[in-house]
């Protein structure tokens, strides 16, 4: 009762405390009104000053926090070049620093926005802004033109997150894990690899058909064939896609979330540093800045190969798809050392998956909308490489165990595909020049 006592006479002393003011503001009404301007001016500036904390923070996080961020610089230092100069080397080879971080950073801004979307529909959205650089340049490689830059630079993606990017996280693994074979889910892997052969179809019949002579009508039949091929790999990737949504088996989730097996410190440890619409603000900014060096990179392509001695088709099935797969191969890597190889599946096989049953047919659709003769015959010597480049990897990943030899393996494969485009001379390149829009 004692303690009832106690807050009943607090209460009113609260009352009387109230009231006091309360008159107090009456007598002096014209004293208030400066009091409360005051204070919301007050209000105000702090939710300013909270504000403008809050961007530098987020600014410091995404542009200061690696150390590859250094290369970021020589983005406008291309653009300098290119107007003080005409030195298409220099120009391409600043172009190409100055993507590679923009590229990681892509890759991360899509993991802080994944953290709001759940696993599943963030796996999705980091294959396709992983694919967003190697895009780009294809859609400014194609408005100029230039079809034999976009099909090797396509085709070279494919190649290096199924040979590059996944033999790397294959070995980084192996080596970390040294002791076991490394497990990931078996049935995901060989859908992928399915799907990987069915583009391996699409682009091998137009390419038999132009070399046997046997079209219908001549110089309109591969072409059709094309287009129409392409809408039904569209059409196989969108079942793809809903299948992924819907199903709870799916590729981009890990097998040890879906066993319940996760450490408290892993979760800690991958909390989101920026919140869901300063990740996508990021994303906007930089999709931009690395569609503004695009067009840098792609102009330069020609004269750089001239100035460094370099094959068109060396640059662009090897340099330009290293530089766009950054984010790929460095969440590959980290993932497969933290032994969710499932994980490093999605990103190298997803994203290659992602090209060749999305981009390249997308692409072929774009240059029909734009009046571009863009096919799917690539070439007899680049159709043979991606045909034999598959069915490595498809050997590799059926038995679903991974170790630091398969990974060695995929290397290897890849620098002899490297080494190859290296002393390749591409035939239709030289029909292949750049149109002034």
């Amino acid at each position: 009762m004692g303690s009832l006592e106690g807050r009943a006479v607090l209460q009113l002393e609260d009352e009387n405390l109230v009231d006091s003011k309360h008159n107090d503001r009456r007598t002096s009404s014209m004293d208030a009104t400066p009091q409360i301007s005051v204070f919301d001016t007050d209000t105000d500036g702090v939710s300013c000053k909270c504000m403008w904390n809050s961007i530098l923070r987020q600014m410091h996080i995404v542009l200061f926090s690696k150390k590859l961020n250094l290369l970021i610089p020589c983005g406008p230092l291309a653009m300098l070049v290119d107007t003080l100069t005409d030195h298409h080397g220099w120009i391409f080879f600043l172009s190409l620093l100055g993507i590679i971080p923009l590229a990681e950073r892509l890759g991360w801004a899509t993991e802080q926005l994944a953290f709001y979307t759940g696993p599943t529909v963030g796996g999705l959205l980091n294959a396709t802004f992983g694919n967003a650089t190697e895009l780009i340049i294809s859609m400014y490689a194609l408005r100029r033109g230039m079809i034999r830059v976009v099909q090797q630079s396509l085709l070279g993606s494919i190649l290096s997150n199924t040979l590059l990017v996944l033999g790397c996280a294959f070995f980084a693994g192996g080596i970390v894990h040294s002791t076991k074979d490394q497990l990931f889910d078996k049935g995901n892997a060989v859908m992928n690899s399915g799907l990987l052969l069915m583009a391996v179809m699409g682009l091998l019949f137009p390419a038999v058909l132009h070399f046997t002579h046997t079209e219908l009508h001549f110089g309109k039949s591969e072409l059709a064939l094309s287009r129409f091929s392409s809408c039904v790999m569209l059409v196989a990737y969108g079942a793809y896609l809903f299948y992924q949504l819907t199903s709870q088996n799916s590729l981009y989730m890990p097998l040890a979330e879906e066993e319940g097996e996760n450490d408290e410190s892993l979760e800690e440890e991958e909390a989101p540093e920026i919140s869901k619409w300063g990740s996508i603000i990021w994303l906007s900014i930089l999709t931009l800045w690395i569609a503004v060096l695009s067009e840098y990179l792609v102009n330069a392509i020609e004269g750089a190969s001239v100035a460094m001695s370099i094959p068109v088709a060396f640059i662009s099935v090897i340099l330009l798809p290293i530089v766009g797969n950054a984010a790929e191969h460095a969440g590959a890597v980290m993932f497969a050392v933290k032994d969710k190889l499932d994980i490093s599946l999605g990103v190298a096989i997803g994203s290659s998956t992602q090209i060749a049953m999305f981009g390249i047919p997308f692409c072929v659709v774009v240059g029909w909308i734009m009046g571009r003769p863009m096919d799917l015959n690539f070439q007899l010597f680049e159709t043979a490489t991606l045909f034999m480049s598959v069915l490595v990897v498809a050997f590799m990943l059926q038995d679903g165990t991974s170790n630091y030899f398969k990974g060695l393996m995929l290397l290897l494969c890849y620098l002899i595909v490297a080494a190859s485009f290296f002393v390749h001379i591409d035939p239709e390149a030289i029909q292949d020049k750049p149109k002034k829009t």
